[in-house]
């Protein structure tokens, strides 16, 4: 058996994690999740462990607090909620996963991690800070990237419309468009705040307020030429009106659809499904984790990206593991600008 590593102190025997109690009819509320105190497993060969200094909450996640199989099977109840989280290996059993070493991993909302080495995916902190691997450098980023250049086949001179564009994957959809070519990057957002953010950081030519008036109206108002591809991460009223917009053979990519995660009725569908046919559109659904192959390549680019400034990005983070359902819940109502983390302390 391989030789425990660690920092030089014990590993510590217990720390907190959040669990699913309840499952949520609608809105999820506190009440629905409970914050305890668990052992620290033992390590097995080729396993380490993992301080959690950052952990995400996403959008998806509200679909499996639901008992209904998807591509991620649901929360169990009474037991600990994953999730992306990056962390510090403070005892290692596997010698490619050496202490100290920054690790990407899948088991968030919790102070302690243990995994199999082989689950953990080091990254480079000199490229920049490790809250961006759970962002813009991360699978928030690769949605983005593969999203647009991949299943939407971005061409140099698109009129591109990103719905949720201030959210951690549409501002980076909405700049890769930019930086890629696109004649004309138009968004939606849910604050006039958030509306100026687009345009006058994130280099976007045109955004609205979707809470100012019909979804459909204002997109026709920022984009009077029409779109030729759009980016989805709302859904509803957006996804209706972008097929309004789209130019002949135009392509819409379904990457989330918010709007309707808490529902408690199924939503009514696009009342507009004819035009697909008029225009002959292309509806594109997609998983990023079809499309892992493209990860060096997009680290790469999208990291030479962030030192040229080309591309900027925000976080909204809160501190704290007790806090971590009051960031979930908030990041539903689109309290944040960018991705919302979950701060563990360095």
């Amino acid at each position: 058996m391989s030789v425990l590593l660690t920092t030089g102190s014990l590993p510590p025997t217990t720390g907190r994690e959040w669990h699913l109690v309840a499952r949520p009819y609608g809105r999820p509320t506190p009440e629905d999740f409970a914050l305890r105190e668990a052992p620290v497993p033992e390590l097995g060969e080729g396993q380490i462990l993992v301080r959690n200094t950052y952990f995400s909450v996403d959008p998806y996640m509200r679909l499996r607090m639901n008992e209904v199989a998807s591509y991620l099977p649901p929360f169990a109840l009474g037991r600990p909620m994953d999730g992306g989280a990056v962390g510090e290996v403070i005892a290692s059993r596997d010698g490619s996963r050496p202490v100290g070493g920054h690790v990407l991993h899948f088991t968030g909302w919790r102070e302690y991690g243990v995994m199999d080495a082989k689950d953990a995916t080091p990254v480079d902190p000199s490229l920049a800070p490790v809250s961006a691997y759970l962002g813009v450098l991360g699978t928030t980023g690769l949605s983005a990237y593969a999203g647009l250049l991949e299943v939407g086949a971005l061409k140099e001179g698109d009129a591109v419309f990103v719905s949720g564009a201030a959210g951690a994957v549409g501002s980076v959809a909405g700049q890769i468009a930019r930086i890629k070519g696109a004649s004309r990057v138009v968004g939606s957002a849910g604050s006039d705040e958030k509306v100026r953010l687009l345009v006058e950081e994130y280099g976007f030519d045109a955004a609205f307020n979707y809470k100012n008036g019909e979804v459909a109206r204002l997109l026709r108002e920022a984009a009077p030429d029409g779109i030729d591809l759009y980016f989805d991460n709302v859904g509803g009223d957006h996804l209706e009106a972008a097929l309004d917009s789209l130019n002949m053979y135009g392509r819409a990519v379904i990457c989330g659809l918010i709007s309707q995660y808490n529902a408690t009725e199924p939503g009514p569908g696009p009342r507009n499904l004819e035009e697909m046919m008029f225009k002959r559109l292309r509806l594109l659904g997609m998983m990023t984790y079809d499309h892992s192959h493209l990860r060096p390549q997009f680290i790469e680019e999208v990291s030479g990206w962030l030192r040229s400034g080309e591309l900027t990005y925000h976080e909204t983070t809160v501190t704290g593991i007790e806090n971590g359902v009051e960031a979930f819940l908030g990041m539903l109502r689109g309290d944040n600008t960018g991705k919302m983390l979950v701060s563990l302390g360095e």
